[in-house]
């Protein structure tokens, strides 16, 4: 665009923080702010520490209850608590900044901007990632499962219906968007993406070497533990593995991991006769990659039968250049035995794709490189970046919302303006 944007980017989760959705929105807003636009992310007022951030502003909403500095992924009364915080503290940046528009993350961040969409009158994009349909079940926080799964089917409904625009991370997203009533006008496909610079040169021994895997065949997970994550399935089709190929470990890599999460996983491992097959860690953002060099196949055992958006570990994957087993659900957009080994349902035919490229070396280098290809090109942020201001350009041109006073060039006086604003 030949002009900066002034964005409110609501991030309803601890920002910046060590796995997907809140890495993926750091991701997209310095790489927006560094084509001259202004970013204004409103997220909760937790946070992981550790995590640099450049160019963008960050604004904090309030504390509510005994505050913690680490937040678990999926939905807590909690969370509630600060999805509500975020809509006067939204109204307040908006105002402050004279940003022009809303763009919001998940169903959480899109209910807390409809009601300062209703107040300030600015454009509302909806960033769908997923279905709640796919998802809300597995938390178990709402109980009986009829009454789940008729509040996943409304919020499946009406969300994406209270945006001017729904940016859907997958086909299969956008093709659910327009099931639910959403004109195709109003929604576009824009992945997510990945810094490939991140995973470029790594050498993994060393990793090996402190985890003791000198002389193993790793596959490695990485991520949340959570239940709709699937890492129970994967353990059990790990066991398979581990009876076809001597040699073989499990790697489950964590960054954001509760407690009772990390001891399912033990437990079962245990009950299967593999408790010293599988390896469970932590790391931070940062060392993920290094993680990966170290490891032979990476896999995603997550299963989206309604309409799924593609994972972050996906992406990390792909840009490490790794041979990956999946489902076709977490993955449409790549192809099985070119990019990626996809497997059944079933924990045997994932255990299958496992043992295929731990033998067949040839076979997992080419899937690799074709991967790591896609990595660079159509996934890289600055490609992504620019896809999303298309859509921005699209909507503020629908609505006829004027430039802000002394836009001018689209990188003017932006480095004055992109700073970590400390918390407001």
């Amino acid at each position: 665009m030949s002009e900066f944007v002034r964005v409110a980017m609501v991030a309803p989760c601890a920002f910046p923080a060590n796995h997907g959705t809140p890495a993926a929105i750091k991701e997209l807003s310095e790489a927006l702010a560094k084509r001259g636009h202004r970013i204004e992310v409103v997220t909760y007022p937790v946070f992981d520490e550790g995590i640099p951030f450049e160019k963008v502003a960050v604004h904090r909403g309030p504390t509510i209850g005994a505050h913690r500095r680490r937040l678990g992924v999926g939905p807590s009364w909690q969370r509630l608590g600060y999805d509500a915080g975020l809509v006067p503290t939204l109204v307040r940046i908006i105002h402050a900044t004279g940003a022009q528009l809303i763009h919001a993350h998940n169903f959480e961040g899109a209910l807390a901007a409809y009601p300062a969409r209703l107040v300030t009158g600015r454009p509302l994009i909806y960033n769908a990632i997923n279905s709640m349909a796919d998802e809300l079940h597995t938390y178990n926080l709402i109980r009986p499962k009829a009454v789940v799964n008729t509040l996943a089917k409304a919020l499946d409904r009406w969300v994406p219906r209270m945006a001017d625009h729904v940016i859907a991370d997958t086909r299969q997203l956008y093709d659910f968007v327009l099931s639910q009533g959403v004109s195709a006008e109003r929604v576009n496909v824009v992945p997510s993406g990945v810094n490939v610079a991140m995973f470029t040169g790594l050498d993994g021994r060393e990793c090996r070497r402190r985890l003791g895997l000198e002389g193993k065949r790793v596959v490695i997970y990485t991520g949340t533990f959570d239940l709709f994550q699937g890492v129970n399935r994967l353990i059990a089709a790990f066991s398979k593995v581990a009876s076809n190929c001597p040699e073989s470990i499990l790697l489950l890599v964590g960054g954001t991991v509760a407690r009772q999460d990390t001891e399912l996983c033990r437990q079962t491992a245990k009950e299967l006769g593999i408790e010293s097959r599988v390896v469970i860690t932590s790391c931070s953002l940062s060392h993920v990659p290094s993680y990966l060099a170290a490891a032979d196949v990476a896999v995603v055992p997550r299963v989206s039968p309604t309409a799924g958006g593609i994972p972050t570990k996906l992406l990390n994957y792909m840009a490490a250049g790794k041979a990956i087993v999946c489902h076709r659900s977490s993955a449409a957009f790549l192809v099985h035995r070119q990019s990626a080994w996809f497997a059944g349902p079933d924990p045997t035919e994932f255990a299958q794709g496992m043992i295929c490229l731990l033998n067949d070396d040839a076979l997992a280098a080419y899937m690799g490189a074709n991967v790591r290809r896609l990595a660079e090109t159509t996934f890289s942020w600055s490609e992504i970046a620019q896809e999303v201001e298309t859509v921005y350009r699209r909507v503020l041109g629908r609505r006829g919302v004027a430039r802000p006073e002394g836009s001018g060039n689209a990188f003017s006086s932006a480095d004055g303006h992109a700073t970590n604003q400390g918390l407001s």
